[in-house]
C-alpha cells in the first residue's frame, strides 16, 4: 500500500488508537477490486511512503477486510460520490494494523537493485496504483532488507 506522509504516513498509523486505521479514500477501480476481492484479514501489508522518501518503510497486516469506504457517502470528505448508494457501494476500504517498522527503510532506488524484485509491480513503469499485490517471494526479499 502507498500513501504519501504528507497526507497519512507511517508515524500516523504509529499515533493511531490500537495503530489500526481505515485505508480509505481509494478512487481508482483497479485498487478497488483488489480491496474488496482480494485483500482478507491477516494478509500483510507492505507500508510504501510515495512522494519524498520513496520507501517501503514496515509492515501492516489487515484487521478487517473489504467494506463500503465511508468516505463515499460524507458530502464532506474530499472523497465523496453522488453517485454512489449504501445499497451498492462504488468504493471499498480496509482496516489496517501496524506491525512492525523497518530497520532500514527500503528505498526505491534499492528495490530496483535488487535481484529478485524485477517483477515486482511497485517498479513496474505507469504503475500509480494505492494498492498493489506482491508475492510471496517479494514479500521476503523485502522484509529482509528491511531488517525485520
Amino acid at each position: 500500500m502507498k500513501s504519501d506522509p504528507d497526507t497519512f504516513g507511517w508515524g500516523d498509523l504509529e499515533k493511531a488508537p490500537g495503530q489500526t486505521t481505515v485505508w480509505d479514500g481509494i478512487r481508482n477501480y483497479q485498487a478497488r477490486n483488489t480491496l474488496r476481492d482480494d485483500v482478507r484479514i491477516g494478509d500483510g501489508v507492505l507500508f510504501y511512503h510515495s512522494q519524498a522518501d520513496k520507501s517501503v518503510v514496515g509492515t501492516a497486516t489487515i484487521a478487517r477486510a473489504g467494506f463500503p469506504d465511508p468516505t463515499q457517502f460524507d458530502r464532506k470528505h474530499p472523497g465523496f460520490d453522488p453517485k454512489s448508494k449504501s445499497d451498492a457501494p462504488t468504493w471499498y476500504a480496509v482496516e489496517i494494523k501496524l506491525e512492525r517498522a523497518f530497520r532500514t527503510p527500503v528505498g526505491l532506488e534499492a528495490l530496483r537493485s535488487t535481484p529478485g524484485l524485477e517483477g515486482m509491480l511497485l517498479l513496474k513503469r505507469g504503475m500509480r496504483l494505492s494498492v498493489m499485490p506482491v508475492t510471496k517471494e517479494e514479500w521476503a526479499i523485502v522484509t529482509r532488507l528491511g531488517g525485520k
